[in-house]
């Protein structure tokens, strides 16, 4: 009995330090139970592949999965490119737009190779949801569906908005979740972990567990990291997210336009900061711009190292604070008189014509510091030297 009690006891304290940083944990209980059982657990972390970066928003959830892989248990990284062709509903105000299987499958490729930046190769296990749901027929689907009501489902807030706001809300969107669930039951999950926004649909998949004869998942949330806009949660499709692969000078430059107020909050979620460090920001006894050079420094270091991150920091010194062209710059060289637009796609600041031409409309070009906007503006080597394109875009041109 004594020993049974002190494994017990064993297993609380594990609980409670893997669940350090979590937002919530359904249960606390149920957590410890499960590690008490003795085998590695099998971890669910589901993403779909709507977009094809990766940011810091979703360090957070990967950080934590990390915790458990250090701790011997299993991390299922779950790409749903079937859900996917549905569209998460969580958040949003509108049905969203269908991606093709050229799309999903582009974008799953970086996921897995960008997971693994924080992820550990050999302790994960990469599954697809579309491994089971492409074989459940119409019939199958359909008994699935019945384990839930449609009062249930239209419990998640964002359904209720959007049927109090008389917005479209379709048959597809109510089955997001069921499925979703499903993976839990296809993977036999001890645990589901996701962000904050995702609580209600892990909680159907232990709804759905239950029926289908399994324990049910502990579910743990992550907080939501507010992107670079100070207000909305880091997301590629809203522009203000950094992500893991962004270049060094890219990284750093983005982290140095963080808002101010939301500097403790970047300090707490993605570093290790001492209670001193995180002391000194907060009272203002840090300087604002020192503690942005820190953080940026930091981080970069962490995805890329220290050498990048130093160079990351030369340059943006010189670029933004002393107003020089980094040395650093890239230098490229053309022989006659090249139309702007077509310049910044050979050189890679823009992926096609109509993103160059949507940038220099706005303001964001400029030619030996001075804002062009006519689209058809022709860069002549000799006679410009300088192309700017944003605010981290930069290149030296040389006939």
């Amino acid at each position: 009995m004594a020993k049974r009690t002190a494994n017990e006891n064993q297993a609380k304290e594990q609980a409670a330090a893997l669940a350090r940083g979590a937002a919530e944990v359904i249960s606390p209980a149920e957590l410890a139970a499960k590690i008490a059982l003795g085998r590695p657990l099998r971890i669910k972390l589901g993403m779909d592949p709507t977009a094809p970066d990766l940011h810091l928003g979703h360090s957070l959830t990967l950080k934590k999965l990390r915790d458990f892989q250090d701790a011997g248990h299993t991390v299922i990284f779950l790409i749903g490119d079937f859900t996917a062709m549905i569209g998460d509903p969580t958040g949003r105000s509108e049905t969203r737009k269908p991606l093709s299987r050229d799309e999903i499958e582009r974008n799953a490729q970086t996921y897995r190779e960008q997971a693994f930046k924080i992820l550990d190769r050999e302790l994960t296990e990469v599954r697809f949801n579309s491994e089971w749901m492409n074989g459940v027929n119409v019939a199958e689907l359909i008994k699935i569906a019945a384990t839930l009501s449609v009062a249930r489902l239209l419990e998640r807030d964002d359904f209720e908005k959007r049927l109090a706001a008389q917005e479209p809300l379709f048959l597809h969107e109510l089955l997001y979740p069921v499925i979703q669930a499903y993976d839990s039951v296809a993977l036999k999950a001890d645990l589901e972990i996701g962000g904050t926004d995702q609580k209600f649909n892990m909680l159907v998949g232990r709804d759905l567990q239950r029926h289908f004869g399994q324990d049910p998942q502990a579910v743990m949330t992550m907080p939501l990291l507010e992107g670079l806009d100070g207000l909305r949660k880091m997301s590629k499709s809203l522009g203000n997210y950094v992500g893991l692969t962004d270049q060094p000078e890219d990284m750093y430059g983005k982290l140095m336009s963080v808002p101010d107020k939301l500097m403790v909050r970047y300090y707490e979620l993605l570093t290790v900061a001492t209670p001193e460090e995180l002391a000194a920001v907060k009272s203002g006894a840090m300087h604002p711009m020192e503690a942005k050079k820190r953080l940026a420094r930091t981080l970069v270091t962490e995805y890329h190292g220290a050498p990048a991150a130093t160079r990351a920091e030369e340059y943006f010194e010189s670029k933004h604070q002393r107003r020089e062209v980094p040395a650093s710059a890239q230098v490229y060289r053309i022989a006659e008189d090249l139309w702007i637009c077509e310049l910044m796609k050979q050189l890679q600041f823009t992926p096609s014509t109509s993103e160059a031409r949507r940038l220099v409309s706005q303001g964001a070009v400029r030619v030996d510091g001075r804002t062009i906007t006519d689209v058809n503006f022709r860069f002549v080597p000799g006679e410009h030297k300088v192309l700017e394109v944003g605010k981290r875009r930069v290149a030296r041109i040389e006939p």
